[in-house]
């Protein structure tokens, strides 16, 4: 069998435990496939749409804080030997920014996300992340759950 080798991996990071785990799968990925890898954290401005309407001070310090947080992981990455790294923070709907947006620029051939996303009553309502990102994007997906959570469903 003839292993598929990525070329654009992106990984979604949002700060939790998935996405962390989503962070150390895809640079092993990377590593190994001499693959670009694209770490894009969005910062969620979706529960304030009049936010960047009236205050643009804070979608700036936002998208700031979005940036010192990706270095870290650009950093790790780094150390961990992948040599080509690309980073994207932008802020809006994560699991469309994701999607339509930073998936495209990066010309991603896979996606890696974690398995976490909105609190039950939103999810039931607007879907999770994850779940969008699988229904929606034109590459592969790699949804990242751990042991915990695949025993739970």
């Amino acid at each position: 069998m003839l292993e598929h080798s990525y070329e654009n991996i992106l990984v979604a990071l949002d700060g939790s435990k998935l996405s962390k785990l989503a962070f150390e799968r895809s640079m092993a990925m990377a590593k190994r496939q001499n693959a670009t890898l694209h770490l894009v954290h969005i910062v969620d401005t979706s529960p304030y749409p009049g936010a960047s309407l009236y205050d643009m001070n804070f979608i700036d310090n936002a998208l700031e804080d979005g940036e010192v947080f990706i270095e870290n992981f650009k950093h790790k990455a780094e150390n961990f030997g992948v040599e080509k790294i690309n980073t994207i923070v932008e802020h809006g709907s994560p699991k469309r920014a994701i999607t339509n947006k930073a998936a495209k620029e990066a010309q991603a051939d896979l996606i890696i996300c974690g398995a976490t996303g909105l609190y039950a009553v939103e999810r039931f309502f607007l879907g999770g992340v994850s779940s969008y990102i699988v229904r929606n994007a034109t590459c592969d997906v790699l949804v990242i759950r751990n042991q915990e959570q695949a025993e739970s469903k």
